[in-house]
């Protein structure tokens, strides 16, 4: 049975995004993979993201957040799943006040990873508001 939905994972890690691409894929979610956010918004296949997961940090380029504030502008209607060796409270307030849908302290488990990534394709609509304010997990 395959899904249709593409899922983009941007990590300047290769493991965490072949890591990722096997966990999504066992799933059937097809995948689109990025080591930058900047590679991903130039990317065609990073348009058609039905979801995207992305690192916070990401060395020489635009962060998670940036990319978040980005997102709620352009395509508002996307879910966002950030990770982070380092969520801590400012930056939980920041991807909340963005309407980031979860942001994931690494490292987390596969479950949970699959348990915010259902909810957030089950919440996706064309109405959803970017900068919702909602509480992360």
């Amino acid at each position: 049975m395959g899904n249709e939905r593409i899922i983009a994972v941007i990590d300047d890690d290769e493991g965490m995004r072949v890591s990722l691409d096997g966990l999504l894929r066992s799933l059937g979610y097809r995948t689109a993979l990025f080591a930058s956010a900047e590679a991903f918004l130039g990317d065609g296949a990073g348009r058609l993201a039905d979801c995207v997961i992305s690192d916070v940090a990401i060395p020489g380029g635009m962060s998670g957040l940036e990319l978040a504030r980005r997102l709620a502008t352009d395509r508002p209607e996307v879910p966002l799943i950030l990770m982070s060796g380092c969520a801590d409270k400012s930056c939980r307030q920041e991807a909340a006040a963005l309407g980031v849908d979860a942001l994931l302290a690494k490292p987390f488990g596969d479950e949970m990873l699959i348990r915010f990534l259902d909810r957030a394709l089950a919440e996706a609509s064309p109405w959803r508001e970017g900068g919702s304010g909602r509480s992360l997990p």
